[in-house]
C-alpha cells in the first residue's frame, strides 16, 4: 500500500483530493513530462460516418433475476449533469507527473469506480476481491469477494473479476455492478455494498442481471461505466469466435447499453441490449464532455483502435481492421501497431483521451477536437512501470492508473501489481 509524500499532498490539495494535512512522508513517483523521442508513430484519421443497420434481432438472454434498483426508464432521478456541448479542442502537447504509487500488491488491478465520496472501488481479476481506495490517503481496504468467477491466468487467459461501475444513484440504492467470468460464460452482477459492516464482508450476494456474454480464454470485454444518460454500458469481446461480432443477435463483440435491471435502455437500435457491433475486443470506455463515447479496441496482428462510438454503427471486425473505406462500416479515429500499444482503460481529462497499453508499456494522450483528433498522440511512462491496464479520471487533470504485470504475461516486479496517481496537462 503508498502513501502519499508531503508534496503530493500538496499537490492534491490544490486539487480537491485532500481535506486534511499531515499525510506521513513517502517517496512519490518519478516526473515524466515529455514523449519518448520518436514514439509519436500512431496514425489518425477523420471519425467515419456509416449507414447504420437496420435489421432487427432477437432479444439478448437476460436473467430473471434483478435487483431493487431504480432504472432510468423507471423514473430514477438522474444525479448525473447534461453534458456541455462547448469545444472540446485540447492542446497539442501535454505533459504527466507521476505524484505517488496510491496502493501496491494486488493481483491484477482491473476496473476502476468512483465512489460519490470521492474513493476508488478497484477489482482484483484473478482473486476476485473488490478493494476501497482512498486516494487522499493511500490507503487500500478490503471490502469483500465476488462468489462464483473462474480465472484462467495459468493460460495467460483474460478472464476474472473484470469491470466494475458505481450506480447513480448509490447513496440511494447502494449498488455496485461488476462484470465476472465462470467457467462458461461472461455475466454482469448488481451487489449491495454496505461499508457499515466490517472490511473485507461489506458486500451482498450478487443478483446477476445479464448472463450468456461469450466467454473463452481470451476476447471477454468486461468493461462497465455509466453514461451521461443514466444508463449502464458494458464491453464485450467476441471469445475469439469472430462471427459472433456481427451476429447482432449474439452478445459478443459488442457494446451494449442497459437499465439498471439489465433490460435493454430505450432508444437502443435494434430493440435488444446492442449499442454497436462489429468489435473483437473493447476494452475501455469514456465520454467527453459533450457526451460522445469513445472506445479502445484491440486489433488483431495488424491495428489496434481508438473509436468514436455512434448506436447501432458496425465497426468493422473480422471484415475490416484499421480505417477502412467499405461501406457501412465505421472506422477508428486513431490506430496503432499492437507492438506499441495493445490498448486497454481509458479516460477523457483536460480535452485528451488517455489510453493505457499493455503490450506497448505506456500512456497514450491522445488530443481531441470535437470528434476527431487535434494533433499526434504523445506517449508517456514508456517502459517505465511495465503493462499498464486501466485508467479513471478523479479530478479534472488528475488519474489514477493501474499496472497490469501479474497477469501471467511477464514476470512482475517488486511493489506489483500498483496504482499511480498521476497530474496531466
Amino acid at each position: 500500500m503508498g502513501r502519499l509524500s508531503d508534496s503530493a499532498a500538496v499537490a492534491l490539495l490544490s486539487l480537491g483530493l485532500v481535506t486534511i494535512s499531515g499525510c506521513s512522508a513517502a517517496t512519490s513517483g518519478s516526473v515524466d513530462g515529455s514523449a519518448a523521442p520518436g514514439s509519436s508513430r500512431a496514425t489518425t484519421t477523420s471519425a467515419t460516418s456509416a449507414t447504420s443497420a437496420t435489421a432487427s434481432a432477437p432479444s439478448a438472454r437476460t436473467s430473471s433475476a434483478a435487483p431493487s434498483a431504480t432504472s432510468p426508464a423507471a423514473g430514477a432521478t438522474r444525479t448525473r449533469a447534461t453534458p456541455s456541448t462547448a469545444p472540446s479542442r485540447a492542446a497539442a502537447k501535454g505533459s504527466v507527473r507521476v505524484l505517488a504509487t496510491s496502493a501496491t500488491g494486488i493481483d491484477v488491478p482491473w476496473g476502476l469506480a468512483l465512489l460519490p465520496d470521492g474513493a476508488v472501488l478497484v477489482t482484483a481479476r484473478d482473486d476476485f476481491r473488490v478493494f476501497r481506495l482512498d486516494v487522499s490517503a493511500g490507503r487500500l481496504t478490503p471490502v469483500g469477494t465476488v462468489p462464483g468467477v473462474v480465472s484462467n491466468v495459468g493460460q495467460q487467459g483474460e478472464a476474472g473479476l473484470l469491470g466494475v461501475a458505481v450506480s447513480p444513484t448509490f447513496t440511494r440504492d447502494r449498488l455496485v455492478f461488476v462484470y465476472y467470468s465462470t467457467s462458461a460464460d461472461n455475466r454482469i452482477a448488481a451487489v449491495t455494498y454496505d461499508s457499515s459492516r466490517p472490511a473485507g464482508r461489506q458486500l451482498g450476494r450478487p443478483s446477476v442481471i445479464v448472463k450468456g456474454i461469450p466467454h473463452n480464454v481470451h476476447h471477454d470485454g468486461g468493461r462497465l461505466a455509466f453514461g451521461p444518460d443514466g444508463y449502464l454500458y458494458a464491453t464485450t469481446g467476441e471469445a475469439q469466435q469472430p462471427a459472433l461480432a456481427q451476429d447482432k443477435s449474439s452478445l459478443g463483440g459488442k457494446i451494449l447499453r442497459m437499465t439498471a435491471t439489465g433490460r435493454p435502455a430505450p432508444g437502443n437500435p435494434f430493440g435488444t441490449l446492442v449499442w454497436s457491433y462489429g468489435h473483437r475486443n473493447v476494452q475501455g470506455i469514456a465520454w467527453d464532455a459533450a457526451g460522445r463515447l469513445w472506445a479502445s479496441e484491440f486489433g488483431d496482428h495488424s491495428e489496434d483502435e481508438l473509436n468514436l462510438i455512434r448506436p447501432g454503427h458496425n465497426y468493422g471486425w473480422p471484415q475490416t481492421e484499421g480505417r477502412t473505406n467499405v461501406p457501412g462500416i465505421t472506422g477508428p479515429v486513431a490506430q496503432w501497431g499492437p507492438p506499441e500499444d495493445s490498448p486497454s482503460g481509458i479516460a477523457i481529462a483536460r480535452g485528451a483521451v488517455w489510453m493505457a497499453a499493455l503490450r506497448g508499456q505506456r500512456l497514450w494522450r491522445i488530443p481531441l477536437d470535437g470528434s476527431a483528433t487535434a494533433a499526434p498522440p504523445q506517449d508517456f511512462l514508456v517502459g517505465r512501470y511495465g503493462r499498464l491496464r486501466s485508467v479513471l479520471a478523479v479530478g479534472p487533470d488528475t488519474l489514477l492508473v493501474t499496472t497490469s504485470n501479474r497477469d501471467g504475461r511477464q514476470s512482475p516486479g517488486p511493489g506489483d501489481d500498483r496504482i499511480l496517481l498521476l497530474r496531466v496537462s
